[in-house]
């Protein structure tokens, strides 16, 4: 990838938390230019516009694509990059559909490892 990110987002919706398996995922926009993948993908039709795309050996996805919503613009689900925290959001998207429990997080136990 070359540039800089268009936005990142902590997404809420209910597809993308049904696809990934977790209640919210992280997604780093670029213009679809800027990627160069090497090795294959598989593309599934998600919804009538939207496509995500996964590596077909390990199944991690990998980006989305919506050319209606989001024109020219590639989101790369920023927790597979060697550097995770180079793309920090910077909003949280589709609220309406957030698990009411992720307003709570900062008030939860926190453990540096599993506890015992």
């Amino acid at each position: 990838m070359s540039g800089d990110f268009v936005h990142v987002a902590l997404c809420h919706c209910s597809d993308c938390r049904g696809h990934a398996g977790a209640p919210a995922v992280a997604w780093a926009a670029v213009k679809g230019d800027q990627l160069e993948v090497d090795g294959k993908l598989t593309t599934y039709a998600s919804s009538e516009h939207g496509r995500r795309q996964f590596c077909p050996a390990c199944g991690t996805g990998l980006f989305y694509i919506n050319e209606a919503n989001l024109p020219g613009l590639v989101d790369i689900q920023a927790g597979t990059f060697d550097d995770p925290e180079a793309a920090s959001p910077g909003v949280h998207i589709q609220t309406a559909e957030r698990l009411g429990y992720m307003t709570r997080l900062a008030d939860l136990p926190a453990f540096e490892r599993y506890p015992g």
